[in-house]
């Protein structure tokens, strides 16, 4: 469609502009945590034992989330509906932060999220730019999040969904089918951080030995590493060094 014949909600919704400054939700703390590299087990030189820290995640944005941001969200929300759903059952909430957008979709409609994405002619999100995985150990039932950085070529605009499952129950459908170059991103995910992608053509380790037990990039897992040894000097592993 030529700019002369886009109504003015077709040319707001290709105006790539970065949403404006707006009241911003307040911030969710999900966890705290003292010490660093392993400190903190009893007398440090360092000093890094009597750090604290806090993580925190965006809250829900209000609307008008500002340039093309609404229209994306009420296309999806039109599908949604005439999928005969509820939008609540499959959007949980959408966070604008830093200028992007993130929509947080539940679990089991992933799929169906991520289809609609890529095949509306009005979206256009063609490539998925891979899975990552987040651990927030604090984060009671909600530990465990998969994130997916989705990029249209036709509007050239990105966006991410997020998804999140508790780590005693840590499966998330695969959307292999959807974009199949997420097949080796999704087994490093599961590798290294535990979220079981259900439907995967072939969930197997990328980084760590098939026998390997535990997720070493979740942030509860030990910082472990090998003890080196100089002629007779031993270097012990990260978080055993700074223990007196």
């Amino acid at each position: 469609m030529s700019d002369d014949l886009q109504t003015p909600e077709d040319q707001r919704f290709s105006a790539d502009i970065v949403p404006p400054d707006r009241a911003k939700p307040e911030p969710e703390l999900v966890g705290t945590r003292s010490g660093l590299f392993g400190t903190g087990f009893g007398t440090d030189t360092t000093g890094f034992d009597g750090l604290v820290s806090e993580s925190f995640l965006p809250g829900e944005a209000m609307r008008p989330y500002g340039g093309w941001f609404d229209t994306v969200v009420d296309v999806l929300e039109e599908l949604i509906a005439a999928d005969g759903l509820a939008v609540a059952d499959v959007i949980e909430k959408v966070v604008v932060d830093r200028g992007e957008l993130t929509i947080f979709i539940v679990r089991d409609h992933i799929a169906r999220v991520a289809k609609y994405l890529r095949d509306d002619p009005d979206l256009r999100f063609e490539m998925c730019l891979g899975t990552n995985g987040v651990h927030y150990p604090a984060d009671k039932g909600r530990e465990l999040h998969a994130i997916y950085p989705l990029m249209s070529i036709t509007y050239s605009r990105t966006l991410r969904l997020e998804v999140v499952c508790p780590d005693a129950d840590p499966h998330i459908p695969s959307i292999v089918g959807i974009y199949p170059a997420n097949d080796w991103q999704e087994r490093e995910t599961w590798d290294l951080i535990g979220i079981v992608f259900d439907g995967h053509p072939s969930l197997t380790r990328t980084a760590m030995p098939d026998d390997w037990v535990g997720h070493p990039q979740r942030k509860d897992y030990p910082l472990g590493g090998i003890p080196v040894e100089f002629k007779g000097a031993t270097t012990a592993p990260a978080d055993t060094r700074r223990s007196y």
